[in-house]
Formats: structure tokens, C-alpha cells, sequence
């Protein structure tokens, strides 16, 4: 189908205006950036707030929509303290856009802030080139299983019978939406919002579910966003893990069965009876509900479903009791457990694994690795997926997965810590994660000591696994598994405090708010302020403002919060005196792509990074150095080339003044240019009048001299880091202009052409004036490209198609390369 609202509804949504509100941005009080540019959160001024009725218009104002943009509210909640939070779901001609929410966050009427992920969208084609079964045929391609649930005739009666509705159907119906391409190589494609199809597939063997997009023009599958995240009786039952427990449950004709009706609309534990098939599964009954040792400690592992029942029944009783929350979905959702189940019945090995399905609870009985996976943390985790899929709903690769994992450790903790007081449960550990489930002993994960079980507990620091633009299970979707370290030792840290140096070298102390309080500040930073494509540094702003809410600006918590998430790598300490910036936000700068160059090197004073190509952005906030006001200081720095060094344009700014921009004089610190690979250097002056304290250094490495301070830009890096100025002083004009200080091995650049974007001839001179005796062309891919012929020192590039071509040159000894455009 085709997810459209009707013109007139467009209409009236899309084109808000308020002359009031109009450009005022005199009542910003903070802002910060997404990674593409737009604001992730704005916080206003006290007494210049808007009118929630206003909202609309503060939108507008604030993401510069065009007339192809549209807000739709999709649902507002009032929460206990005394916030009102609309949620927008974002349109671009009238075709939703995946993973682009927007929430306005007002008390007594007035907007305090706005806050999500917003994709400026422009002049894109919402016209499909694919239709959705062509689409859906390139989409199972990619899947590649051998049977589907639809294809299974009983898992869809089951369905109908499940939803009650005779319609209902496990086969994908297609929906039109706009989603960022994370699976392409091309630089023009890559991060890019695309037109595609979406389907729900669910595959029975060999399992998964996910939701697929593809182009709906070039038929790429564009995104893969995992579903299946891998991870009034009352009976007394000896369970495998917890002990003998008091669970709730009812009664049949022929005795006592798991399942109740006084949480919600009910918690339900079945029998899969080592199948793979929902449908196929049964009650487990016990004629006296006394479902003892004897009876359920079998070669089976029956004594698991008392686990799965019970876990199921204190997760349900966490949220209800910490956080107000009536189930997953905050509407009482019934939650299905299924055990003994296996994805491959017959092979003689047991299912290594559990999941939240989208739907229901998966359990399998483990084989060499795990023993059955109910313990109580894995029960917490798994429903975790769950409430992060009905509030931030996170998606699942790279930074975004690896807290969508975070998330679910920490629920999982939070559970197992509350069972364990509540019911007087021993042999449990909160900081780590499958303890009891792993038959040769340790456990999956440690939230207090990360690194034990090969996880980071820096962000990019030691064992963290790079994100990446094809996200894959080859790849664990960018290290989701591993990544989320940073987000667990985080909650461990504001939890229970401590100290020590992380892996940037910072040294860090955190004082401990409680698991509790902990618990309430990451929860609300899930469901009110993260978003689906949410990083870390997002999570910070979003854990800050969540504290804020509850204890207050200038409370202890908020401080923790902080603190925690400088320990972990991420912005700078409380108070700012470490780590970069304070509270000031800076505009985004990134290189779209790195496929050729990038920063390679960077070091001034005690900042001293070597790297590989960090994405078009490196935020090295929490890395600094210190420096004199009136000093001399000298800056070097190199460039990494895939293969041959093409002319680079460098510029290094310091905001002196520390108002969060670049563009006051003198803070142009270094520029010039240079096709080497060897190390560069520039030397400036700090000035007299720079304000003492933290503030912000910025590189930038880019193939185009017009690059400024933000924005994004075609080929390039920019790395950010952290300078502590000393006996300073603050000038409220600006700064004292300085020299701008050239590279000190900057070099001609090697080829000129002219001119550059070429309609039909190209003019191409090398520095040397050596004769340019061969030339090609290739593409962005690298491809030859054929139609252009070179005479002459010149170039006929009439015959190509507009866009971006590689130039190689050589004069018989040195090659050279350059891009130009063809217009």
C-alpha cells in the first residue's frame, strides 16, 4: 500500500505559519545537531516560550520545513510531571518518512523545548519506478530463506485466530515510505533519504524477521532492520533458576495451566514442545498446581516454563511499580512466552538462543553453549526489546542498535535486582548479564566491567567495533552487541559510581544516584527524547534533559548523569572544565564521504591521535590539551589517501570566545593546501583576549577550498577536540584578529583545471609545466568512462553526463589525480 494523507489534511498540517514566531531565534537557549545537520534538541529561553496550541509554527520555525514538508501529531501523552509530549510523525509529499519523529515538550501550556530527528528531504522523486511486487521480489531475494510464515498454512490460521481478524496475514504488504540508504558504497547514495518499499518478512527457516526496504527505483535494499533482536490461581512452582515461586495462573477442565489474567490483559507461557511452529504449541498442565522439583526437573527442562512465567510476571511487575507503566506498551499488551522451541526441529541440537519476535517471547533450550535461556535478566532483556520498540523504537544497527542492546541490559539488571529484593532470590548477579544461563560459567556480558567480556567501555575506545554504512548479521549490524559496553557502564557508573581513566586518557569520578533513580533517568530518556536513528551523543543530551525534568537543573543527578557520560567517552564533565565546550552547541561539519582522504593525524600539545577514516566525523571532544593565552603553539596533522594524495584544503579553527561559533576574527587559525602525505604543521598566536576555560578545536580536511566551519562537504574529515585556555580573558566583542598562519610544507597544487565545473572542454595544466601526455576518466565507482577524448592538454568532456568524474593524468613519470564536474 501507499502510506499517503489526503491533500487537504496536508494542507492544513504542512503549512502553519506564525509571523510571531517567525526566524526569532533570540529565544533559543541551546541547541544541538543530528549527525545530517538539523536539530536534534532546541531548548527555549524561560518566559519566551510558545503556546503548545503554537506548536505547528514552533516546527516550522525551527526545522525550516518547506511547503513538501509535513508534521502530522501522531499521539500526545501527559506524564507525572506535568509535561505534556507530542509526538510528530515526519511527511515529505505527503509519503511518511521512516525514523523521523519530532516531539514537543511543553508545561502549562508553554513549549520548553523540541527535540528528534528530523530529514531535510529536497527534491527528491516520490513517483516508484518498482511497484511493491517487484519490490517484494528483490526484497525475498535478498532474505534468501527457504520458507516463510505465510507459506505455513497453520501458522497463518493461527494469526487470524491470534488478531481476530480473517484478513490478517504473515505475507509483507508493501508501504512507500522515505528511509536513509545504509547499505550503499556510493558516496552520492550513502546516508542518503531514498524512496523505497518496506516489508515485514518473516522467515521460518532459516529464522528471522526483519523490515527490508528497497529502492523503489534501483531495486537496492537499502536498509535491513532486524525484528528479532537475538537476545487467578496461584501455583507454587519449583523453577530452574529462581526457586520455588508463587506464580499466578488458572485453571482448565483437567487441571492448572500458565497462564493469568491480572497483569494487563494477561501473561501466557507455552509448550513449543522443541518445535518451530506457534500454532503447534501447547498449555503445560499440572492437576494440582503444585508443579514440584520432581515432577518438572526432567531430562526435558520443564522446570524452565515456571522461569519464563515468573520472569515474564516480575518484568510486567518492574514497570508497573517503578515506572507506572501497564506493560510493554504501556496498554496492558498480553506478554506470550513460548518455550522448547527450535528453529530447526529434528536436528538433535538444541536452539542457542532468545528473542522478542515483534509479537511474542521466544525461548530456546540451549546445546554446547547455553543451558535453557529463561533466567530471569534474559526474561528483563528480551521484554526490553519490546518497550524500546513501542517508545524510541531504535534502529537496530550501529550506534542506534548498540543502545537498542544497552537498553535491554539495563532493564534486564533493573528486573533481575528488583526480583532479587522483592522475592529474597540468591545466586544472581545485577552487573552481569546471562550469568546463569551459560554452561562453562562466566557470563555474556559485564555492565561494571565491560572489557571482561570483550566490550568497550569508551566510546571508540578498546574493543569497540566500528559502525559502518552496509550494516549485516555478518557484522552484528555494526557491533550492536559489542558497542552497547559504553551505554551499559554508563548506567553502571550513574548507578553505583566510581573512578578511574578511561581510554582517552581523562580521568573521571562519578558519584553514585542508585539504581532506582538510574533507572527513572534512562527510561525517560528512552521514551521521551531518543529517537529511532538516536547516537550517543545524542543519548547524552537526551539522559541530561531527562534529569533535568525529574530532580532539576542544578541537581546531583544531573550532575552524575554528566560525569557518567564523560567517563564513558562521551561530551565533556560537569561544568565543562573538562572534555570540551561546556554547554555550548556547535554546528555539524562532516565529509560525505572517505572513500578517498581523510585525517589521518592530528596532534597539538598533549592531543596526539593517529586513525583511520572515522566516517566524514570524528567527535574527539573528551581528548584536550592546555594552553596560554598569548602563547605560541604549533598544530600538526596529515592526510590518509586510499591510494594516490590529491590536493587538500586544511583549515584548524579555535572558538576563542566561546559563543559556539567559528566565524569571529582571529579564530581562522590555520588554512593553505597540500597534496602531501607527510606530516603538515601550522603555528599561531593565542590571543590575550581569549576567554580562560574550555572550548572547542576543529579541524578540517576537504577536496574543496570553499568548505567553512559547517556544513557538509563532497570528500573530507573533520575532528573536533577539546582546548583549555589559561590566563585568559573574555572580550564580549570578539577577539583580537591574528595572522593567519599558511602550512609549513604547503605545496602548488599539482594539477589546475580550468574551467571547473566544464560544459564541454577542459583545460588541464600541470605545476611542474611538464606536457600532460595521458589522461582517463573514470567514475565515482571507479568505472572507465568512455565519450571523452583528450588533445592537447585539453580534455572534450561534451559527450558525459552531468555529474562528478575522476580525472587521472600522468606526464610519463607521476601520476596525478583530480576531480572536476560536468555540468
Amino acid at each position: 500500500m501507499i502510506n499517503k494523507y489526503s491533500a487537504a489534511t496536508l494542507l492544513l498540517l504542512g503549512g502553519v505559519t506564525s509571523s510571531a514566531l517567525a526566524q526569532d531565534y533570540s529565544r533559543v537557549q541551546a541547541k544541538e545537531l543530528n549527525d545530517n545537520g538539523t536539530p536534534y534538541m532546541v531548548q527555549f529561553r524561560t518566559g519566551t516560550e510558545a503556546q503548545l496550541s503554537n506548536a505547528q509554527a514552533v516546527l516550522r520555525e525551527q526545522l525550516q520545513l518547506t511547503q513538501d514538508d509535513q508534521m502530522v501529531q501522531a499521539k500526545a501523552e501527559a506524564d507525572q510531571l506535568g509535561f505534556v509530549h507530542e509526538k510528530y510523525q515526519q511527511y515529505y509529499k505527503g509519503i511518511k518518512v521512516e525514523h523521523a519523529t519530532y516531539s514537543v515538550h511543553a508545561r502549562q501550556g508553554r513549549v520548553e523545548s523540541i527535540s528528534g530527528q528530523f530529514e531535510a528531504v529536497r527534491g527528491l522523486n516520490t513517483t516508484p519506478s518498482l511497484d511493491a511486487s517487484a519490490a517484494l521480489e528483490r526484497a525475498l531475494s535478498f532474505v534468501g530463506a527457504k520458507r516463510y510464515m505465510w507459506q505455513d498454512a497453520r501458522e497463518e490460521a493461527g494469526l487470524k485466530q491470534l488478531e481476530n481478524n480473517p484478513n490478517a496475514t504473515y505475507k509483507p504488504q508493501g508501504e512507500l515510505v522515505i528511509v536513509r540508504n545504509q547499505r550503499s558504497q556510493n558516496p552520492l547514495k550513502a546516508s542518503k533519504p531514498t524512496l523505497a518499499w518496506k516489508f515485514n518478512i518473516y522467515a521460518q527457516a532459516p529464522l528471522s524477521r526483519a523490515y527490508v526496504y528497497v529502492d523503489a527505483h534501483s531495486g537496492e535494499v537499502v536498509l535491513q532492520d532486524n525484528i528479532i533482536k537475538h537476545a487467578a490461581a496461584t501455583a507454587t512452582f519449583a523453577t530452574a533458576y529462581s526457586g520455588t515461586q508463587q506464580l499466578a495462573n488458572s485453571t482448565t477442565t483437567n487441571g492448572y495451566y500458565l497462564r493469568e489474567t491480572t497483569r494487563g490483559l494477561g501473561i501466557e507461557t507455552y509448550n513449543a514442545r522443541k518445535g518451530s511452529s506457534y500454532t503447534a504449541a501447547v498449555d503445560f498442565v499440572d492437576a494440582d498446581n503444585n508443579w514440584t522439583a520432581a515432577e518438572y526437573n526432567n531430562a526435558n527442562f520443564d522446570n524452565v516454563a515456571g522461569d519464563a512465567h515468573f520472569g515474564a510476571q516480575a518484568t510486567y511487575d518492574y514497570w508497573k511499580l517503578v515506572h507506572g507503566r501497564n506493560s510493554y506498551d504501556n496498554a496492558g499488551a498480553k506478554i506470550k512466552s513460548y518455550v522448547h522451541f527450535d528453529d530447526t526441529p529434528g536436528d538433535g541440537v538444541g536452539f542457542e538462543n532468545a528473542y522478542w519476535n515483534g509479537s511474542v517471547m521466544t525461548y530456546g533450550d540451549g546445546a554446547s553453549t547455553f543451558k535453557p535461556l529463561t533466567a530471569m535478566d534474559v526474561c528483563g532483556h528480551e521484554i526490553g526489546h519490546a518497550v524500546c520498540e513501542k517508545t524510541a523504537n531504535l534502529t537496530y544497527a550501529n550506534e542506534s542498535g548498540a543502545m537498542n542492546e544497552g537498553f535491554s541490559d539495563i532493564w534486564g539488571a533493573c528486573v533481575e535486582a528488583r526480583a532479587v529484593s522483592a522475592y529474597g532470590l540468591t545466586g544472581k548477579s545485577t552487573w552481569l548479564i546471562g550469568e546463569e544461563v551459560m554452561k562453562a560459567g562466566g557470563a555474556l556480558r559485564s555492565m561494571s566491567n565491560p572489557n571482561q567480556y570483550g566490550q568497550p567501555d569508551t566510546y571508540k575506545g578498546t574493543y569497540w567495533k566500528p559502525t559502518t554504512s552496509s550494516p549485516s548479521n555478518a557484522n552484528d549490524q555494526g557491533g550492536v552487541h559489542t558497542n552497547s559496553g559504553v551505554l551499559n557502564y554508563w548506567f553502571y557508573l550513574l548507578s553505583q559510581g566510581g573512578s578511574g581513566t578511561n581510554d582517552l586518557g581523562n580521568a573521571f569520578s562519578v558519584t553514585g544516584v542508585g539504581i532506582d533513580a538510574a533507572a527513572k533517568i534512562a527510561f525517560r530518556a528512552e521514551s521521551v527524547y531518543l529517537t529511532a536513528s538516536s547516537t550517543y551523543a545524542n543519548a547524552r543530551t537526551a539522559a541530561i534533559s531527562a534529569a533535568t525534568d525529574l530532580y532539576g537543573a542544578s541537581s546531583t543527578q544531573v550532575t552524575a548523569v554528566t560525569n557518567a557520560w564523560y567517563a564513558v567517552g562521551v561530551g565533556a564533565a560537569s561544568g565543562g572544565g573538562t572534555g570540551g565546550g561546556g554547554t555550548v552547541s556547535y554546528c555539524a561539519s562532516k565529509g560525505t564521504s572517505v572513500a578517498y582522504e581523510w585525517i589521518d593525524y592530528v596532534k597539538l600539545g598533549t592531543i596526539a591521535r593517529t586513525s583511520s577514516s572515522d566516517a566524514g566525523y570524528y567527535n574527539g571532544t573528551a581528548s584536550s590539551t592546555s594552553v596560554t593565552a598569548g602563547s605560541s603553539q604549533t598544530i600538526s596533522f596529515s592526510a590518509g589517501f586510499a591510494s594516490t594524495a590529491y590536493t587538500e584544503y586544511w583549515k584548524v579553527y579555535i572558538d576563542y570566545n566561546q559563543n559556539g561559533v567559528f566565524t569571529d576574527a582571529g579564530e581562522l587559525v590555520v588554512s593553505g593546501s597540500s597534496a602531501s602525505t607527510g606530516t603538515l604543521s601550522g603555528t599561531f598566536t593565542v590571543p590575550t583576549t581569549a576567554k580562560s576555560g574550555a572550548t572547542r578545536l576543529r579541524v578540517i580536511m576537504s577536496d574543496a577550498s570553499a568548505t567553512t566551519s559547517c556544513g557538509s562537504y563532497s570528500y573530507g574529515e573533520t575532528e573536533d577536540y577539546t582546548v583549555n585556555i589559561t590566563g585568559g580573558a573574555f572580550a564580549p566583542q570578539g577577539v583580537a584578529t591574528i595572522a593567519g598562519s599558511s602550512l609549513s610544507n604547503s605545496v602548488e597544487k599539482a594539477v589546475s583545471l580550468f574551467p571547473n565545473p566544464a560544459s564541454d572542454v577542459l583545460n588541464i595544466a600541470l605545476a611542474s609545466k611538464a606536457e600532460v601526455v595521458s589522461a582517463t576518466v573514470t567514475d565515482l565507482r571507479g568505472a572507465r568512462v568512455a565519450g571523452a577524448r583528450f588533445e592537447g592538454g585539453q580534455l572534450n568532456v561534451a559527450g558525459l553526463a552531468k555529474g562528478i568524474y575522476l580525472l587521472t593524468v600522468s606526464d610519463g613519470q607521476k601520476t596525478f589525480h583530480e576531480k572536476f564536474v560536468k555540468e
